[in-house]
């Protein structure tokens, strides 16, 4: 299982066992990260039962059916529902994964599945972690087109084998499900990029349109944004799209040495 911070000087709380509000044949137990920064107690495990008969099959449903039903102030994030946006993911089972496109039934462990936040980032509350250091480092890589052409009337074209090279790159939603289940990460979130940034760097750097590509490889040239990563494959492993950070990473080095 992968390894989860706690909030600064704070220690576990005694959580909560639930009632069950049904009893059926294939009950579930969802055991459940919860922090609230505003209630100066620390964090704890939460121990809600689920009907599996009446509720959906993902976990998300199960986490819907516990806010809807038992505990209101159950807190996630969630919004498409469709493993697009890469709102819900979170750390199930021990895996870090989206919460809308995971079964339940998909989830070992017995009889039990642990939820929390994705690991090693500061918990705003619950099993919303905050984003804002992922997020500046995606913006750091400047991911748009770089170019001195004029903008055309309708769009720069590219031929199908430049198109191509993009396939497993842009499919990315951005979840950080990558990056904070990279031990590199953990420990160097503050320099290093982390994978999901890095294969979105290379997605520019290949982009036959893109005309600043020294430039880029300038900016990630540097001990801990790109050389951090130890090609651990944890990010390739828990990837919701089937995308594989750590082989652009290894792309990104190739394009250094070359260009030397």
């Amino acid at each position: 299982m992968v390894q989860l911070s706690l909030p600064k000087n704070s220690k576990l709380s005694k959580g909560k066992d639930w009632p069950a509000i049904s009893s059926g044949k294939r009950m579930k137990t969802f055991k459940i990260y919860r922090y609230d920064p505003a209630d100066g107690q620390g964090p704890r495990w939460d121990s809600y039962q689920i009907d599996l008969d009446e509720c959906g099959p993902m976990v998300l449903d199960a986490l819907f059916k516990i806010k809807n039903e038992i505990d209101p102030t159950l807190s996630f994030r969630r919004s498409c529902r469709e493993g697009v946006c890469g709102s819900c993911a979170m750390n199930i089972g021990g895996r870090n994964t989206l919460a809308c496109t995971k079964g339940i039934d998909e989830v070992g462990g017995g009889n039990t599945i642990t939820i929390s936040p994705l690991p090693h980032m500061p918990v705003v509350r619950d099993l919303v972690p905050d984003l804002s250091q992922f997020y500046a480092q995606y913006a750091s890589i400047e991911p748009w087109l770089h170019t001195s052409e004029a903008e055309p009337e309708k769009e720069f074209k590219q031929s199908p084998e430049d198109r191509e090279k993009l396939n497993g790159l842009y499919e990315c939603i951005l979840c950080a499900s990558c990056s904070t289940s990279c031990p590199s990460y953990w420990w160097n979130g503050d320099r290093y990029l982390g994978p999901a940034a890095l294969l979105q760097a290379y997605r520019w750097l290949v982009d036959s349109r893109d005309e600043d590509t020294s430039k880029r490889l300038d900016d990630l040239e540097d001990p801990f944004k790109l050389y951090r990563c130890h090609t651990i494959m944890n990010c390739a492993n828990v990837c919701p799209k089937g995308l594989n950070p750590a082989k652009a990473i290894a792309e990104v080095k190739k394009m250094m040495v070359e260009r030397a």
